[in-house]
């Protein structure tokens, strides 16, 4: 009999799961309140994850299609402060830059445009009124929601384009619509779709160049140009462009690069995911310190069982891995839980935006790793004093 008593206090892997799982069957509801602090930690750091992911690849999406080498040129301020103005033949000048394979512009126009004759001078809803070229809406990477875009031929009409903002506002869609546009009857030629590169477009009416030098007195400068050229020289075309369109005072002219504000959106995003992947590791601190609470009050509440195992020949060794197997099960099932809630999370929030839904590896492997040493540091307290125990004092105590 003496020979078989460490053969009998042998512990394997198996029987060490099946220990540390017999404590949280037994209490299910406690187990699962102490699951859900873990749960909910888990859920935030995976969403944040998820939900920086998605909306980067929907960026990225977007900037793929609307391209990243449009360059759009404004006036500058003169040497004294005064507003600058683009020479009228800028458009062609820039025309001539090699790697520049469209350049076309707008120009603004002292008018206004209303619904109709009868609304009140002052209810302009601050649309602008622009000329705008005909190969606009190509360079700019814009589309028509209703009706049509300006050609050559019915550039000297007067007719008008309205952005899709400025259609809301006026409250007309339907192409054929009159509108009074500048004291006098204009055709709605059609309606356009939002112009991301563009935003300035969206609030606008837009009137052929002929037609806005004939009939509303426009004198030909643009004060805006976009460019587009070939990506690998768009910084090269970006620093000669001052020099092109304004020769004798290239300070006096602006260029941006309308696509770097929409990739500036990258760094708001981290600086708000740094945010939340704060809040969702306390929320995991939280679920850990559940985990720990949970684990002490089981100890103490198991004094009679341990004592028994105890006495039956288990180690403290034994005892101290059972309980640290219990706390890590407790924590694994919080983390395969905060998993599936944060991709749940993810995926409904990114498809109310219609974004692709991307979730990294990370996350899915993160999510459940990062619980272990939670619970490891969770139960290490409680497993180590269950094993102090011995099996006279954990049988005595009530």
């Amino acid at each position: 009999m003496a020979g078989a008593l460490p053969a009998a206090t042998r512990l394997g892997l198996a029987d060490t799961l099946r220990a540390g799982s017999a404590g949280l069957r037994s209490r299910p509801l406690r187990v699962g309140l102490a699951t859900l602090g873990i749960s909910l930690g888990i859920a935030a750091l995976v969403a944040v994850l998820g939900v920086s992911s998605s909306s980067r690849a929907d960026l990225d999406r977007r900037l793929d299609q609307l391209g990243t080498n449009l360059l759009t040129v404004v006036p500058g301020q003169t040497v004294l402060g005064e507003g600058a103005e683009l020479p009228a033949e800028s458009v062609r000048m820039t025309a001539r830059i090699a790697p520049v394979y469209s350049v076309s512009a707008t120009g603004r126009i002292n008018a206004s445009v209303y619904r109709n004759d009868h609304i009140d001078v002052g209810d302009t809803g601050a649309i602008a009124v622009l000329a705008a070229q005909p190969g606009l809406l190509g360079t700019v990477g814009g589309g028509v929601a209703e009706g049509r875009w300006f050609s050559r031929a019915t550039s000297i009409l007067p007719a008008v384009v309205l952005g899709a903002r400025a259609a809301r506002e006026l409250q007309v869609h339907l192409p054929g619509t009159r509108v009074w546009l500048g004291g006098q009857w204009f055709g709605l030629a059609g309606v356009l779709e939002p112009v991301p590169l563009a935003p300035e477009l969206d609030n606008a009416a837009l009137v052929g160049w002929t037609a806005a030098q004939t009939a509303l007195g426009f004198n030909g400068h643009p004060t805006t140009l976009y460019t587009r050229s070939a990506a690998p020289e768009v910084e090269a075309v970006r620093s000669v462009l001052p020099a092109t369109v304004n020769p004798q005072s290239p300070y006096e002219v602006r260029v941006s690069r309308p696509s770097e504000a929409l990739a500036a959106q990258r760094v708001t995003h981290r600086t708000l995911d740094g945010l939340l992947l704060g809040l969702g590791a306390v929320a995991l601190v939280v679920g850990g310190v559940g985990v720990a609470n949970t684990m002490v009050i089981s100890v103490l509440e198991r004094r009679g069982e341990i004592g028994l195992r105890r006495a039956l020949g288990a180690t403290r060794g034994q005892i101290r891995l059972q309980f640290l197997m219990e706390s890590l099960l407790l924590a694994g099932l919080g983390g395969v839980g905060g998993v599936i809630i944060g991709v749940l999370a993810t995926g409904g929030y990114a498809l109310t935006q219609h974004w692709p839904v991307v979730i990294p590896l990370a996350a899915w492997l993160g999510g459940v790793l990062v619980t272990l040493p939670v619970g490891a540091v969770a139960g290490l307290y409680p497993a180590i004093r269950a094993a102090r125990l011995t099996p006279v004092a954990a049988l005595t105590t009530p």
